[in-house]
């Protein structure tokens, strides 16, 4: 089903530039390859060596963060954004 992963401007420069880009996505996991085989790098700066999300890395569907949903496998409905944010620190 297609969906939009939505990027932060970190992650723009490995997509050409844009802001959303529209795939065709089960899950979670699925978004980000779908999104790394058309852009490949993007997939190493979201997740880690074990294909975990990196600690850095937010992913939100519909407003809520997947950590407290399925994860990387939380399923995905027709036309739903996928984002996902950049943790930010300071202080």
């Amino acid at each position: 089903m297609s969906v939009v992963v939505r990027l932060p401007s970190q992650l723009r420069s490995l997509v050409g530039g844009a802001g959303e880009v529209p795939v065709e996505a089960d899950t979670v996991r699925d978004a980000i390859a779908a999104v790394d085989r058309a852009y490949p790098g993007l997939g190493a700066r979201v997740l880690d060596e074990d294909g975990s999300l990196r600690r850095f890395v937010n992913v939100f569907v519909a407003d809520e963060d997947v950590r407290f949903l399925d994860g990387l496998d939380t399923v995905l409905v027709a036309g739903q954004t996928v984002s996902l944010v950049p943790a930010v620190a300071g202080g």
